[in-house]
């Protein structure tokens, strides 16, 4: 591995522990209750560490010069702001899903089934938007770069809520 590429990997598996470690201890039992441990909490934990460690863990391995720093923040702020409403739209999906967990009916699964598909296009489509932006501040190379620490970060997130939302039963 790329010693450059080993730089993420503290900064994603701090981000991972510090969720694991604000989250509270969850009985084995959590698919039989009522409503399952979705810890909607702790997702608002995890967003808000993500906002400050995030932007660290792009500065440390984007390699920016002083010129390309200028001009990639704030297209990277504008961004990041679009991309809050995606998590806005997911966290609300999941607090929906918990709430109707223990009585879910197919037309709810299906709204919030829709929601799910939904947000991911979204998220796509938003990728895909800015994808002219960054190449107007930074060369394709370092595109490439922030769009794969963008997608790793993203993994680590994806692998950490599925991980706490049960199957529907």
């Amino acid at each position: 591995m790329n010693q450059k590429m080993l730089k993420v990997v503290p900064v994603l598996t701090a981000l991972v522990l510090g969720m694991i470690s604000a989250a509270p201890a969850r009985a084995a039992d959590d698919a039989q209750s009522a409503k399952p441990a979705i810890v909607v909490d702790n997702m608002t934990l995890l967003r808000n560490k993500i906002r400050a460690d995030k932007k660290l863990a792009v500065s440390v391995n984007m390699e920016l010069t002083p010129e390309e720093a200028a001009a990639f923040w704030p297209v990277y702020e504008e961004y990041q702001k679009e991309a809050a409403k995606l998590w806005d739209r997911t966290l609300k999906a999941i607090t929906s899903y918990a709430d109707a967990y223990a009585d879910l009916t197919d037309e709810t699964a299906k709204k919030l089934t829709d929601e799910a598909v939904a947000i991911e296009k979204d998220r796509a489509a938003l990728r895909l938007a800015y994808l002219p932006k960054f190449r107007k501040v930074l060369s394709d190379k370092k595109v490439a770069r922030y769009y794969q620490i963008e997608s790793k970060i993203q993994a680590v997130l994806a692998y950490d809520m599925a991980g706490q939302i049960p199957l529907v039963k």
